[in-house]
């Protein structure tokens, strides 16, 4: 599985950071920043919910 964020609408409402911050992370400029894109096993199910939770819909999957 593969995590990806559009930039263009993403908002930074760091929803996303809270879920999986093992994946996510905002910058100090508040830009999100995927850590792990190749999101591992043990954190699927936080990711899946955390792309379901964005409130822009700014985040994808590709499984």
């Amino acid at each position: 599985m593969r995590v990806r964020v559009d930039p263009l609408v993403c908002e930074a409402n760091a929803v996303c950071v809270g879920l999986a911050p093992e994946v996510f992370d905002l910058t100090d400029d508040d830009e999100l920043q995927i850590l792990r894109p190749d999101v591992p096993p043990e954190e699927q199910d936080r990711v899946r919910h955390a792309v379901r939770s964005c409130p822009k819909a700014a985040l994808t999957l590709e499984e």
